[in-house]
């Protein structure tokens, strides 16, 4: 059975018509999607400028980062189902076998940026690297596949928001025939943008390891605290009932606020956070 082909308009853009197909091309019983390959696409551009600045502007081994990289891509997939799961246990309680399904959705950005830190910290940790430094590195690799993969949710046609009359807004058979906030649209050109302004940030203007890390962390969470109170889909809390990730990014906010203040105020040469215990020089 072929995939949903999207009639997709920006009436007030006057773009009108757009056949998304979430399919790229299928091949016997194989199929690649957009969302996987603009993920892939947004992966390869990070770790290309990842390498390319590691050494000479945060004095990182870029083969010990690609170490990190590929340890951390792995343990990202696992985070990414594992906190999606987490808050939809109902959904998976009675039939186990359906969380190893990653093939039929679900997976969670918070969850791949925390596994991914986990795994690629874990190896920094065993390799004696600069883990501040190493962190600047990463959060501007993060950016820009966030950027690029949040198409996938373009191309899927989801992660949308509540309706809108924004000249901006987006309308498709996934959105009910209702013109809606593309939710997609404004975390990736957010985060394009954070790249952009932290890339020169970082080779100009930044004073200390760990310093780009904490303001990605003001920057990501800040957006994502308030679109993600647009988005139709979020995750929950089973107590409460809030917004998992607005909780979350909240948090980061608050505390990449804090830490960038007392490091200012100290005038510190590295980050001043509990992962300051864990830096190394690189060998």
């Amino acid at each position: 059975m072929g995939a949903t082909v999207y009639n997709v308009s920006f009436p007030g853009l006057g773009i009108n018509d757009l056949h998304i197909n979430p399919v790229l091309f299928s091949a016997g019983g194989f199929s690649v999607r957009w969302y996987g390959l603009l993920i892939a696409i947004g992966l390869v551009l990070a770790v290309i400028y990842a390498m390319t600045v590691s050494k000479k502007r945060f004095g990182v081994d870029p083969d010990k980062l690609l170490t990190c990289v590929i340890i951390g891509l792995v343990t990202a997939i696992i985070g990414a189902r594992l906190y999606y799961v987490i808050f939809q246990w109902e959904s998976y309680s009675k039939d186990w076998v359906k969380i190893f399904s990653i093939n039929e959705g679900g997976l969670a950005i918070y969850g791949g940026l925390i596994g991914a830190l986990i795994g690629g910290l874990a190896v920094a940790k065993f390799n004696k690297m600069n883990i501040p430094a190493l962190l600047d590195v990463a959060v501007l690799g993060f950016l820009i596949g966030q950027g690029f993969g949040r198409w996938g949710n373009f191309t899927n046609q989801e992660a949308f928001g509540t309706p809108t009359d924004l000249p901006w807004g987006m309308i498709s058979e996934n959105t009910g025939g209702v013109t809606v906030h593309p939710c997609f649209l404004y975390e990736s050109l957010w985060c394009l943008l954070g790249f952009v302004l932290l890339h020169f940030f970082s080779k100009y203007l930044r004073k200390y390891d760990g310093q780009i890390f904490l303001m990605y962390l003001v920057w990501y969470g800040f957006e994502r605290m308030i679109v993600e109170g647009l988005r139709t889909d979020s995750l929950m809390t089973p107590i409460l009932n809030l917004r998992v990730s607005q909780i979350l990014s909240a948090a980061l906010v608050v505390i990449g606020l804090v830490f960038l203040i007392i490091n200012f105020v100290r005038k510190k040469d590295t980050i001043e956070v509990p992962i300051k215990k864990l830096e190394r020089k690189d060998a």
